[in-house]
């Protein structure tokens, strides 16, 4: 059921999500009466309250227990305990945190920074906002623990300037902090001291990747740096840094209160992944139920869209689908019941990503698909490299050529080519690369649909692809 524009600012007005989430045929956080801290420890707050909005509230369901336990221990025994547990990150790596964390220089008395990643805009994925949105204070403290661990004095959450209310709510929650000496200086009475700053972006889908964002929250142009030295080494004003997405920083409280153990065994519910803990999936495109589903890992493709995401609307067939945002190559029917994670995914030929789904159905042409996915990739390019400042806009005017009826033949060799130019170890970045990834995979599984549209502008009856292109004269 969607909610008209005055029913969402009602709800706004009311410190609700303004949206249906909550009226999902599936919520969220799943069923309430099974919602725990220990079955969906990112989400089973919003099976209490929409929104949890307060520090009184989020103490009251288990908030900043955490942080109390990770206060008990040292940060090298926190920080192995989040190695252990092997927590890897949900911005779209899926590298160990804790190890990503171990890379950090030793504390020398001047200031270490702890970054989030809170720049989501990578397109069809929306999961980061949700848990800032209506979760602020579950963020504030998993920045607090990693904090505490890495010895970082100041934070940043670099956010994306689109998302105003989670900002907002954001800054009232650090504020709210502040007031009640959980952060600042000697917090809960500590020795731990670490104070945290809510810093929008400008709006350029590159600060995904680290270093650029570094150079963005710094006030310079946001193109990558060169690597080594590593943020961990010289990051944020020349001084040791670890940038972690949202949704990577939101696990930690959990794994603080109930242990690595706890956080590995999740992955058994399923049986089906060695993955531990659970993830934010998500579905959009023409399925009946879009939205996102805190699940933990061993889940197919097939349950997601399926079950979750209720199928493909009627009249709808699926024909492929990006299993992470964008930049990740396409699958098709025929992958749905590959278990969604990273090592499998990857065996798959795809990639994981963010884990949100994007359903392509069969009236859709991958030729426009493609070309819309190209000019944002274009678009987006810091032009900082060659091949990527001047390759990305060359690829999109040989798909709008094809799609507009001026296709020549050898056009589809080219844009393999590109993507053999632009890919990884060949850019500066892996800006390039990723929009390679749904380029070279539509090509691979769609390639029929390319050299139709250039047989019809050649005048020709078929081309023959095997043959390298040549024409089949009427």
């Amino acid at each position: 059921m969607s909610l008209t524009i005055s029913e969402q600012i009602a709800r706004r007005g009311q410190g609700q999500a303004p949206s249906q989430l909550n009226a999902q045929r599936v919520p969220i956080y799943g069923d309430k009466a099974t919602a725990t801290s220990e079955t969906k420890p990112l989400t089973w707050r919003l099976a209490h309250h929409d929104a949890v909005l307060d520090l009184a509230t989020y103490e009251s369901l288990k908030g900043f227990t955490g942080l109390k336990e990770a206060l008990s221990q040292s940060p090298k025994d926190v920080g192995n305990m989040i190695k252990a547990a092997n927590v890897r990150g949900r911005g779209g790596a899926g590298f160990n945190a804790g190890l990503k964390w171990s890379f950090m220089s030793p504390p020398d008395g001047l200031p270490r920074y702890l970054i989030c990643n809170a720049d989501e805009m990578e397109p069809g994925t929306f999961k980061d906002r949700l848990l800032m949105e209506r979760l602020p204070f579950q963020l504030i403290e998993g920045m607090l623990i990693t904090a505490h661990a890495i010895g970082a004095t100041d934070g940043y959450i670099f956010i994306r300037g689109e998302y105003i209310l989670a900002a907002e709510r954001l800054v009232a929650a650090i504020e709210e902090c502040l007031a009640n000496n959980l952060m600042g200086d000697n917090i809960l009475g500590s020795d731990f001291s670490f104070n945290l700053h809510v810093h929008t972006g400008a709006g350029r889908y590159i600060c995904g990747e680290e270093t650029a964002l570094i150079n963005s929250l710094e006030g310079r142009r946001a193109n990558p740096r060169t690597k080594p030295p590593f943020p961990q080494i010289s990051g944020a004003w020349g001084r040791p840094t670890v940038v972690n997405n949202v949704e990577t920083l939101c696990n930690m409280p959990a794994i603080l209160n109930h242990g690595v153990e706890w956080y590995q065994s999740l992955s058994e519910i399923k049986g089906k992944s060695k993955t531990p803990g659970t993830k934010l999936f998500g579905c959009s495109g023409l399925v009946n139920d879009p939205g996102l589903w805190e699940l933990p890992f061993g889940y197919t493709a097939r349950e997601i869209i399926e079950e979750l995401a209720g199928g493909m609307k009627e009249g709808k067939t699926l024909k492929a689908w990006l299993p992470g945002g964008a930049s990740t190559d396409f699958l098709t029917a025929e992958h749905l019941d590959v278990v969604v994670d990273f090592d499998t995914i990857q065996n798959a030929g795809s990639r994981m990503g963010t884990g949100l789904i994007m359903v392509v159905d069969e009236s859709q042409d991958m030729v426009p698909l493609l070309r819309n996915l190209e000019i944002f990739f274009q678009r987006e390019s810091c032009g900082w490299c060659t091949p990527c400042r001047d390759g990305l806009p060359w690829g999109v005017k040989l798909l709008t050529a094809i799609n507009d009826g001026e296709g020549q033949v050898g056009d589809v060799e080219k844009l393999e080519g590109l993507t053999r130019d632009l890919w990884i170890g060949k850019t500066f970045c892996a800006h390039a690369p990723g929009a390679m990834e749904p380029l070279m995979s539509a090509i691979k599984y769609f390639r029929p649909e390319f050299d139709q549209k250039i047989a019809q502008a050649v005048g020709v009856d078929v081309i023959d692809a095997a043959a390298n292109q040549q024409p089949v004269v009427k």
